[in-house]
């Protein structure tokens, strides 16, 4: 890999991260009543995003959609199958038991996220929105009726990406 290569994804890691972490600041931020500054956070997460999309495509790395949904596939799998088990024996192992709980949440949602990336290859999703758990990220097609299956969270609760 060349170096540009190399600064291409580590700067595509660098803005995603600021995005996401950009966004839980101005929802911080909204909680104490700072509109403008969430705000500020919002439209700067936004700029970020429009950086790391812009050095993931000069990286080369976004294909076509059945290209893309197999690396999905790879992605999350090593998530539930290695990455995540590894990360709960290690919160286990200090004594961070909450964040073991929650990561198992998480590894349990990422398996769910696989498996709906292998129905998207198989062209066998349904035709109905996707439901998100707001605790967990749990994602499921079509409305949820019952607690989410990974941490109890109220049907009520999920919200809807469509």
């Amino acid at each position: 890999m060349s170096k540009t290569q190399e600064n291409l994804m580590a700067a595509f890691a660098g803005e995603s991260q600021a995005n996401r972490k950009y966004l839980a600041y101005a929802k911080q931020a909204d909680k104490e009543g700072l509109t403008m500054v969430a705000k500020l956070f919002r439209a700067a997460a936004e700029a970020e995003t429009i950086h790391a999309h812009t050095h993931l495509r000069n990286a080369g790395k976004i294909s076509d959609t059945a290209a893309n949904l197999q690396d999905a596939i790879s992605g999350e799998t090593y998530e539930f199958t290695k990455m995540y088990p590894e990360m709960i024996k290690d919160a286990e192992a200090e004594g961070n038991n909450a964040v073991a709980k929650y990561m198992g949440f998480v590894n349990a949602v990422e398996e769910v996220h696989a498996k709906l990336y292998q129905k998207a290859a198989a062209n066998e999703l349904s035709n109905k929105d996707f439901y998100i758990c707001p605790v967990c990220g749990y994602t499921h097609e079509g409305p949820m009726t019952e607690a989410c299956p990974v941490c109890k969270a109220p049907a009520a609760n999920f919200y809807t990406v469509g």
